[in-house]
């Protein structure tokens, strides 16, 4: 498999200003989710050049498909998967290749697993004989608000793959490194809408009305002890309230109130005992001063759990490549969450931090989702060659 890990890594390599080039160019015209329309020619496009059959899916989504030449009596199939959509930011980064769109943004790296993948696509299919098996490679839409992976998992479309594998940048990480880690790395991730309907009445005259604005207020407060008195400490939990708007004027009990929030946590049962004691909370905190309660709820991401066997699978592909030295194999998870989990929930997989920071550049060490976020391009090969090498040392691993 070394011969193998080598023509792979080497072809890529090889492909640095494609690569980088296609980066830049996805990165000038960021498109929001669900509206990735250009970014989607853009990979078919791509695809058809190299001969690589594929198809639409998930309305603006790409899933392909490279068949290995060399023989095997039990065959293998990989799920490689890329997340293409862009953010509602205005890129302050000042990059010669920033932005053209005004108010959309490629801030959280989608630009550049999006051209790594292209990038193991055309080392995969230039290099066929190399591998048996089957590399599904999906280009997913929407992971932003939490659409794509179900919509692409619940279609069936990957239930033919044993192994699923997906990457993210880290700008917290040198680049040149990653981060390979068994079990939970990110949260859950749920949306909830609480509606308050009270009554309204002169400010002067407070028991003639029921204030939305006081109870909603209550329920901000109160949310915190779920996390602080329910939950261990050992237990990551987290509750957090964005936006509050209530009442018509200064003078004037409010009669409604709402507020906009999310639930992280780190496993599945306490994600579930979390929502059920924040609907209660809310419930009975309006019924006590007289009001109605209504509560909407989105769920965006299941917990994100590498697979512990698929994650060793991929170290052993890591310090082939790049040296133990450059593997990172435990960290603090992250209470950010990512819809690949409905992946591995469906396929066995592992999820890899690709390093994007260099110090020599500010800029890429800013925070995902910040206006000046941008990476250290080396980045794009370490993903490629993870995404294609991965793929090959799987497919031709001999059954157990």
């Amino acid at each position: 498999m070394t011969e193998v890990r080598n023509i792979l890594y080497r072809q890529i390599l090889a492909d640095r200003e494609h690569v980088t080039a296609l980066r830049r160019r996805l990165h000038q015209h960021p498109e929001l989710a669900r509206e990735e329309f250009e970014t989607q020619r853009i990979i078919e496009e791509e695809l058809d050049a190299l001969g690589v059959p594929h198809e639409r899916i998930a309305g603006t989504g790409v899933l392909a498909r490279i068949d290995g030449a060399a023989p095997s009596e039990a065959p293998r199939c990989i799920v490689l998967r890329a997340d293409i959509d862009a953010l509602p930011i205005s890129e302050q980064s000042g990059a010669d290749y920033q932005s053209l769109s005004p108010g959309r943004m490629h801030a959280c790296g989608h630009d550049a697993h999006t051209a790594a993948l292209l990038e193991a696509a055309r080392a995969l299919s230039l290099h066929r004989r190399l591998f048996s098996g089957r590399v599904l490679l999906s280009w997913q839409p929407g992971e932003e608000v939490g659409y794509g992976a179900r919509v692409i998992v619940d279609s069936g479309a990957i239930d033919e793959a044993s192994r699923s594998f997906g990457v993210h940048l880290a700008p917290e990480i040198d680049a040149g490194s990653l981060v390979l880690m068994e079990g939970p790395n990110n949260a859950s991730v749920d949306w909830f809408r609480i509606r308050i309907r009270g009554l309204g009445s002169h400010v002067s005259a407070p028991e003639k009305g029921v204030d939305a604005l006081y109870i909603a207020s209550q329920i901000v407060v109160a949310v915190q002890s779920l996390v602080t008195r329910c939950t261990g400490p050992m237990d990551p939990t987290l509750i957090g309230i964005g936006r509050l708007e209530a009442g018509s004027a200064y003078n004037v009990v409010a009669d409604r109130a709402e507020l906009e929030g999310t639930i992280r946590a780190m496993s599945a049962e306490t994600r579930a005992g979390t929502k059920a004691r924040l609907e209660e909370l809310a419930r009975n905190t309006a019924a006590l001063y007289g009001a109605a309660c209504e509560i909407q709820w989105q769920d965006i991401a299941s917990v994100l759990s590498n697979d512990p066997e698929a994650t060793r699978e991929a170290r052993r592909t890591a310090f082939a490549l790049f040296g133990e030295d450059h593997v990172v194999c435990s960290r603090k998870p992250s209470l950010s969450g990512d819809d690949f989990a409905e992946y591995i929930l469906r396929v066995p997989g592992v999820y890899a931090y690709i390093g994007s920071g260099n110090d020599a550049d500010p800029r890429t060490r800013s925070g995902i989702h910040h206006s000046d976020f941008d990476i250290d391009e080396s980045c794009l090969t370490v993903a490629a060659a993870m995404y294609a090498c991965y793929s090959a040392d799987y497919l031709n691993r001999n059954e157990k």
